[in-house]
């Protein structure tokens, strides 16, 4: 019966090993699905504020480019504007942002409230 022990003998280590691996997995594939979730925060926020931007100058309470306004704060938002469209007052701009070789892009749109 002594021998039987003996055979068993680091199961509990090998036990532990593979629970702290699958632990350091899933805490990994968490972290990264949490980043790209904060980047698309980011990219969304500069979009709204872009199309913001640009919609102020649609509408002359600010003086310059539309397109190029939209640029310039997505820009200081760490983000690219991708597409720039004005329609009478209203602006819809398209801006995206790079996090570890995946490329998250957002539409926003922004102009005079109706009526």
């Amino acid at each position: 019966m002594t021998a039987r022990f003996r055979d068993e003998r680091g199961a509990g280590t090998v036990l532990a090993l593979a629970v702290l691996g699958a632990v350091v997995a899933v805490s990994m594939v968490t972290a990264s699905v949490l980043g790209l979730l904060v980047v698309r925060q980011r990219v969304t926020a500069a979009a709204d504020a872009a199309a913001l931007a640009a919609a102020d100058i649609a509408m002359g309470a600010v003086a310059g480019t539309v397109c190029d306004a939209a640029a310039r704060v997505a820009e200081a938002n760490a983000a690219v504007l991708e597409q720039c469209g004005v329609d009478g007052e209203e602006v819809i701009v398209q801006v995206s942002g790079d996090w570890m070789g995946v490329v998250v892009r957002t539409r926003s749109r922004a102009g005079p409230a109706p009526g």
